[in-house]
């Protein structure tokens, strides 16, 4: 690929760390996260109006964008490509979100109908039981699978659900340290899972 030159100077630059991400140089790929980090995290923020969600969206982002770099075609530029994967990815996220909360607006009519049929256990059947727990077991041998610091922030922000803050406190590291290993980790799991066949 060659660069186009009706791009900006920044423009060009964006596109040789993408040519060196995409074959595999690091350093390129946080180059580029640091680039532009704070004004996808910003603009999902705008979207979702909750932090949590737009820091889970930005690291979604910038995963999708980079496994997906050699689909990156220099006629336009980099930042133009990565905000449209942001911004489809963030959309998904709230039509899923509003779904969820018709169904939870729908529930307690579903409940009466279901009763008026026939009495239903509120408790999940033993099959979906089972499904649940093997998944979680699924997850945790794969988890097992990466180096201990990987490990242990994935359990902490997934299993414990504990915040950024409270990950960096835990483990007396910055926030954007915890931040940039967590994408790591999430990227590392995507690739066990991928190489194993197994879906979660």
């Amino acid at each position: 690929m060659e660069v186009n030159t009706n791009l900006s100077e920044k423009a060009q630059r964006d596109f040789l760390l993408v040519q060196r991400a995409s074959k595999g140089d690091q350093k390129a790929y946080a180059d580029l996260m640091g680039r532009y980090r704070d004004a996808i995290y910003f603009m999902l923020l705008k979207m979702v109006n909750n932090p949590s969600d737009a820091e889970d969206l930005t690291i979604e982002a910038f995963g999708k964008a980079f496994k997906n770099i050699n689909q990156y075609a220099p006629n336009y530029a980099f930042s133009t490509w990565l905000f449209k994967i942001a911004t489809n990815n963030c959309i998904d996220f709230i039509r899923k979100k509003k779904m969820n909360h018709v169904s939870l607006d729908h529930q307690d009519e579903e409940h009466e109908k279901a009763a008026s049929h026939n009495i239903q256990s509120n408790t999940p059947d033993p099959e979906e039981h089972l499904i649940t727990q093997q998944k979680a077991k699924l997850m945790r041998d794969v988890v097992a699978k990466l180096k201990p610091r990987y490990r242990k922030l994935i359990e902490l922000r997934y299993f414990k659900e504990f915040s950024y803050e409270e990950i960096a406190e835990e483990l007396e590291l910055p926030i954007g340290t915890v931040k940039a290993q967590l994408f790591r980790a999430r990227e590392l799991l995507f690739n066990i899972l991928k190489h194993t066949g197994s879906k979660i």
